[in-house]
């Protein structure tokens, strides 16, 4: 079985001004996304070691600060993973609109 060989301009396509925007949306996405998450996620050593006593304080039951904080990294990145799904949904409709487009 043998594919269609593609028909898009790729290098006209990469010239569009509207191709051009949708990678920089891309960009600021991906970039502050994980930058975000990188913060978060070295947050709990950091202040586990800088601040050990306001970590220990227990705040359900047993549990304290750091328990909570790193369950909440979970959500955080069940999260972080939706946001990225659903922004990407958007992108490809983007980029079928501008490869239309450029036809």
């Amino acid at each position: 079985m043998s594919e269609k060989p593609s028909t898009v301009d790729w290098a006209a396509l990469e010239a569009q001004p509207a191709f051009r925007a949708l990678l920089a949306r891309k960009a600021r996405f991906i970039v502050g996304a994980t930058l975000f998450f990188m913060s978060y996620y070295l947050a709990l050593p950091v202040l586990v070691g800088y601040f050990p006593d306001l970590m220990k304080k227990q705040v359900l039951g047993k549990v304290n600060l750091a328990y909570l904080f790193a369950l909440s990294q979970f959500v955080m990145a069940w999260t972080v993973a939706f946001l990225y799904v659903r922004k990407a949904s958007r992108w490809d409709k983007e980029a079928a609109d501008v490869i239309k487009g450029h036809h």
